[in-house]
């Protein structure tokens, strides 16, 4: 389970990463590869995109590589089939990050028992409304998967109580006003959220959206998140290069990235 996860990293005061990367960018096979190279070089779980045409909350880096692995014919019944396969072999948990449209078109329940017997552990829907989550969280509940709600910088304290409440595994922190990717700094206004979350809930929080570097994800572990989100700059990576080297080059970010969030410093309320 995400939230077994999260207690085991907080009996050891020690703050998450989870990397982000799109199935099928460039390749499934390249995919399959990625998974297992970041559970081996750090991720303590792994956040898997479903490509999807319409991608509201991404940026432009992740929406190219929607769009790369939909063209090349990507779907999700075939991400599934990598999953189930590569699953078994990974230490990290796999989260699944899907819009709704997927799961409504298969049916929740039958959706979510799919994901399950491929292995995923964990699930994220930016588009769910918190007032229609309750159907999804209790079939995914049900199939032993852990349904993460988002809470944007903008959210009412009334709403992020309520938000709280439902989340299961830990309560997704969007650092940004807008859509995924790489940010130059990260605002203030994320160590404020994080101190006022703390007040409401003990569940673990993990902050994502313009996180890129190791700076920034030492940054939110100091604020007292118990997980650094990264999307933007693994997908960048394995786009920017051959396979060979897109993957080199993820290996060393993750490195990077947890060796970052794995300090001295404790968490707070940890």
């Amino acid at each position: 389970m995400i939230s077994d996860r999260f207690q085991s990293l907080r009996s050891r005061q020690e703050c998450a990463l989870i990397p982000f990367i799109t199935a099928g960018d460039p390749y499934l096979e390249t995919t399959a590869e990625a998974l297992y190279i970041l559970d081996r070089h750090g991720a303590d779980f792994i956040e898997l995109g479903v490509p999807y045409a319409d991608p509201l909350a991404d940026g432009p880096v992740i929406q190219a590589a929607a769009t790369r692995a939909l063209q090349r014919g990507t779907r999700l019944e075939q991400v599934l089939e990598m999953v189930a396969t590569v699953s078994p072999n990974l230490k990290a948990p796999l989260i699944l990050f899907t819009y709704y449209n997927p799961i409504l078109n298969r049916g929740v329940r039958a959706f979510c028992q799919q994901i399950a017997s491929a292995g995923v552990r964990g699930l994220v829907v930016p588009d769910l409304p918190l007032e229609e989550a309750t159907e999804l969280i209790q079939a995914a509940a049900d199939s032993g998967i852990e349904t993460t709600l988002l809470v944007a910088p903008t959210s009412s304290p009334e709403r992020i109580a309520a938000i709280a409440r439902q989340s299961q595994g830990f309560i997704y922190l969007v650092s940004v006003t807008g859509v995924t990717g790489v940010r130059s700094h990260l605002q203030e206004r994320v160590k404020t959220l994080l101190t006022d979350m703390r007040r409401i809930t003990d569940k673990p929080i993990g902050v994502g959206f313009g996180i890129s570097g190791a700076e920034q994800a030492r940054q939110v572990k100091d604020w007292g998140a118990d997980a650094a989100i990264v999307g933007s700059a693994f997908v960048k990576h394995l786009a920017a290069a051959n396979s060979t080297e897109g993957l080199q080059a993820i290996a060393q970010l993750c490195r990077e990235l947890k060796a970052a969030v794995t300090t001295t410093s404790l968490m707070v309320n940890s």
